[in-house]
């Protein structure tokens, strides 16, 4: 298998080199963590999966709001597969975990979706933030939750999405702890990635876009910040998975937090999709 062992302090994620073997490892069920790291040179997706009456409101809601959800690929009603994403790609297990919400209530997580699957789902993939991280890595500023081995911790806001049908609910953003010199270049380099996020929303108190308590995510693990450094604020792509529970829509599908598709984007292509 085309995979490094390269382990944080706390035992990181294993780095695979190659996109479709890191699918496949997932789709055989050898690798069921988060993937953070997991293929720095690939993009990585989050998913909103849809019956297909939904996808119209949720289109315009992802246009209304581009930097929580940046559409990289729409797949076909009932497709399993996205071809523009990944030559050997299943949608439906090349995840390394799902959420299934009914009525705004989680009520499976599900390591892959083959027993659940419909005719009339339609699949949304959408820009992560875990796809320029190996930009700023490469730019010399180092990721705590990298280093821990942990998931990035993501917070409900006070800021509203726009609304669009059904679909309303919060702002959901990742945060990276940076002293001040490493957020001016972070905002550098992700400024020329829109289709995963872009620049940063916010830098500083968290009190300002209503998040109380920095220690206790909503999503993802918590990251401890030093006292000479700053939280840097990304939009999110779980904002899909607030809106579910806030709308309280009637089935949507989604990545667990954390766990995205790997596909077959380059993330140096990122600044010109």
């Amino acid at each position: 298998m085309a995979v490094s062992q390269h382990l944080g302090a706390d035992g990181a994620a294993p780095v695979f080199t190659d996109a479709a073997e890191a699918r496949r490892a997932i789709r055989a069920g050898r690798f069921r963590g988060h993937t953070s790291g997991l293929v720095p040179a690939h993009a990585q997706g989050n998913l909103m999966i849809l019956p297909r009456a939904m996808t119209e409101d949720f289109h315009r809601f992802c246009q209304q709001n581009p930097k929580p959800c940046p559409i990289l690929g729409v797949a076909q009603p009932g497709a399993r597969t996205l071809p523009t994403l990944g030559a050997d790609l299943d949608l439906a297990t090349d995840v390394s975990g799902y959420r299934v919400y009914e009525g705004g209530e989680l009520v499976a997580e599900l390591p892959d979706l083959t027993g659940v699957w419909r005719d009339d789902l339609v699949t949304f993939v959408l820009g992560c933030s875990f796809s320029f991280e190996a930009g700023l890595i490469a730019a010399g500023i180092p990721l705590r939750h990298v280093a821990l081995g942990r998931n990035v911790a993501m917070y409900r806001t006070s800021i509203a999405t726009r609304p669009s049908g059904p679909f309303h609910g919060p702002l959901v953003v990742s945060m990276r702890p940076m002293k001040a010199a490493d957020a001016i270049k972070a905002v550098q380099v992700t400024a020329r990635m829109p289709a995963v996020h872009g620049a940063p929303i916010h830098l500083g108190d968290p009190s300002l876009i209503g998040i109380r308590d920095i220690a206790q995510p909503d999503f993802g693990d918590p990251v401890p910040i030093e006292p000479d450094e700053l939280p840097v604020f990304w939009a999110c792509g779980v904002t899909p998975q607030a809106v579910a529970m806030a709308a309280r829509l009637p089935l949507c599908i989604t990545h667990a937090p954390g766990h995205m598709l790997i596909t077959d984007l380059l993330n140096r292509d990122l600044p010109f999709l």
